[in-house]
């Protein structure tokens, strides 16, 4: 970590200092996987925490180690994000028994305050913040806001690559388990379905999951007529309308401090559900044509949050295994297919226009073969529509 600060301009190192939060961490085991925003490393045995971090939005994560007969074993990854002020100190110790950091509350502010009179003599066991990593952290999150954080973070404000789950049900005793047709533990198992018909239901842990928006199931209006619906169907702007104004009504452009958020939880802190999520909103906003022409100013910044993003993976990602088909590809194509169109603002037009010319040069993908989202769409008809 000493070499960045070295590096750093002097002035620049002097405000930090002066200005820069200070992450105080104690107790954290040797050998654990810490990071913040775009850094990992391994603690060291004199490892306090980070310091001369710049005021913002930052991501806290690690993944607990140890050291068996067969060999080391890192645990998964848990994250927090963090809305950090000029100054601010956080104070947090490493717990044995759950093997994660447990950060302070309010009652510890006296410790937090002899902490702050003593930072010197604590500073040769702080890292500074990699600050050369700083403007791509910024890039990938510049939309996220302290409000976006407090919506979308789960209630016990730590996020896990794997779900934390509990069965749906109690079944303490083997009674409650004949009682839900389920096959007493103590019985031979004789294939791998009778096994899995052993195991309870089990359900996410209340409290830890993730907030995201709930992306409409139905795309058109209630009363729809069969046109509209296979309108609805082909353009789905009726339903981000939806979503927008359910959780984004005064503010639309918030949406892409969601779609930012969903991308870091992913990219950095490992949880595949919210990679399943940005996919999901990103084809919601890509195949929304009239939402083009509404929200002009909209799309032109999710470009640039396209451009950071996509930078940040390798170009056969999006690749289904099965199918062969890159899910981007097909999702952009129909973006600028929209996006192009005569009746779409100008500076949209010439910033897709651009955006398209840099993909293909980049990643080599094709956005001008027919998609196949082009085909006739076929929509079942709400419940006693004859068609007609």
């Amino acid at each position: 970590m000493r070499r960045h600060f070295m590096e750093m301009d002097p002035d620049l190192a002097r405000s930090l200092f002066e200005e820069g939060a200070t992450l105080v961490l104690l107790e954290v085991p040797e050998g654990t996987e810490f990071g913040i925003d775009y850094n990992t490393w391994q603690v060291g045995p004199r490892f306090r925490g980070i310091k001369m971090i710049p005021p913002g939005i930052h991501f806290l994560h690690y993944s607990s180690h140890s050291i068996h007969g067969s060999g080391e074993e890192t645990g998964p990854r848990t994250g927090i994000f963090l809305c950090l002020k000029p100054r601010d100190i956080l104070l947090a110790r490493w717990s044995k028994t759950e093997e994660e950091l447990k950060f302070c509350d309010s009652e510890a502010e006296e410790e937090i305050e002899r902490i702050r009179s003593s930072l010197q003599d604590l500073d040769r066991f702080l890292g500074p913040y990699p600050y050369d990593t700083l403007r791509k952290w910024v890039s990938l999150t510049d939309r996220v806001t302290e409000d976006t954080v407090r919506k979308l973070q789960p209630l016990n404000n730590k996020i896990c690559s794997f779900a934390e789950v509990v069965p749906e049900l109690a079944m303490r005793h083997t009674k409650d388990r004949l009682e839900q047709n389920l096959t007493p533990y103590d019985t031979e198992c004789h294939s791998m379905q009778e096994g899995l018909a052993r195991l309870p239901k089990m359900k996410q842990k209340e409290g830890t999951e993730l907030r995201f928006s709930e992306i409409p199931k139905q795309t058109y209006p209630v009363g729809a007529t069969p046109s509209q619906i296979t309108q609805c169907s082909m353009d789905l702007s009726y339903a981000l309308q939806v979503l927008l104004d359910r959780y984004y009504k005064q503010d639309p452009q918030q949406i892409l401090g969601e779609l930012q958020f969903a991308f870091v939880c992913f990219l950095i802190g490992n949880v595949y559900d919210s990679f399943e999520h940005w996919k999901r909103l990103l084809n919601l906003m890509c195949r929304s044509e009239d939402a083009m022409q509404k929200h002009s100013t909209l799309y032109t910044s999710l470009i640039t949050v396209l451009y950071h993003q996509l930078g940040e993976i390798p170009p056969d990602f999006f690749v289904d295994i099965v199918s062969k088909e890159n899910f981007l590809t097909v999702t952009l194509q129909e973006f600028f297919l929209f996006a192009t169109n005569p009746a779409v603002d100008n500076n949209l037009r010439k910033r897709a226009t651009k955006f398209k010319a840099h993909l293909t040069k980049k990643f080599k993908w094709n956005f001008e073969a027919d998609p196949e989202d082009c085909a006739p769409v076929i929509v079942e008809l709400p419940e006693g529509c004859d068609g007609e």
